[in-house]
């Protein structure tokens, strides 16, 4: 499940996208997001981190991103904020490790359905951008506020 910080986070990219690389205000997102101020200034510090928005101090300063917003994936983003897109840590791409309780990974019964779920998901959210919402007005999608 999309966590609520996840939202946050992807109502602020999609704003900036839209800003076409103008600078941003935190207060500005956080109206543009309906996130709460200081939560969503949590939330950007770990995406400038991650490099994936700028931030500029000062009287003129705010959040941009740091990429073309066609090279942003909602997938990216996820897993910047929640973590892996699988369903469990056995199918998992990036943070794989055996489920607990699992006698044996090539016999299990779920393993396979959880790794097609897996697939179709980062299918779609990597084929995904920030562009591709804000051209489309998916910030709905998201629930927005």
């Amino acid at each position: 499940m999309l966590s609520q910080k996840a939202r946050y986070a992807l109502r602020s990219l999609v704003a900036l996208a839209r800003a076409d690389g103008a600078q941003v205000t935190a207060g500005d997102l956080s109206a543009r997001a309906g996130a709460p101020r200081k939560f969503l200034e949590a939330i950007l510090l770990e995406l400038a981190r991650r490099h994936i928005i700028t931030s500029r101090r000062g009287k003129f300063g705010g959040y941009a991103l740091a990429r073309p917003a066609e090279e942003i994936t909602f997938a990216e983003v996820i897993r910047v904020i929640d973590g892996p897109l699988a369903l469990a840590p056995c199918v998992s791409k990036t943070a794989f490790r055996k489920c607990d309780g699992c006698a044996d990974l090539e016999t299990c019964p779920l393993r396979e359905a959880l790794m097609m779920a897996r697939d179709a998901t980062a299918h779609v959210l990597e084929g995904y951008s920030l562009a591709d919402a804000a051209e489309h007005g998916v910030v709905g999608l998201l629930g927005s506020p």
